[in-house]
């Protein structure tokens, strides 16, 4: 048997906004998972994202450091670019920062991003409806 990608895990310094943003950006994450150590958030395509506090990753390895810079990148699709537009103007209303505003990219979608509160880069995206 091969192996597959079952699981993108995030670890996160604090859970409540952390999962506070992903809500925000539209998954559905029951607020009763935010104290918790670890939470695993299964998409309707099959994925998975994992989030593991700060706290526990130190206690679990003790060779664990954090890291610095970009070192991943999450990319949501949605179903039409007005959508993107919406789900990047609703999180900067929200108060998390725009890393780049939607635009129309040369390879045929409407793009956009934005920073979690671990400073991880979310790109949100759309096929071009004229593309």
């Amino acid at each position: 048997m091969s192996p597959h990608l079952d699981t993108v895990g995030l670890v996160v310094q604090d859970m409540a906004k952390s999962l506070e943003f992903y809500r925000t950006l539209g998954l559905a994450i029951a607020s009763q998972e935010d104290q918790a150590p670890h939470v695993e958030y299964q998409g309707a395509q099959g994925y998975t994202i994992g989030c593991i506090s700060q706290a526990v990753v130190q206690q679990t390895d003790p060779k664990w450091i954090a890291s610095f810079g970009q070192r991943l990148n999450l990319q949501f699709k949605f179903d039409a670019p007005t959508e993107v537009d919406a789900a990047h103007q609703r999180l900067v209303a929200e108060g998390y920062e725009s890393y780049q505003e939607p635009w129309d990219s040369f390879w045929g979608q409407r793009f956009a991003r934005v920073i979690d509160p671990d400073q991880n880069v979310v790109n949100l995206f759309a096929t071009q409806e004229n593309s």
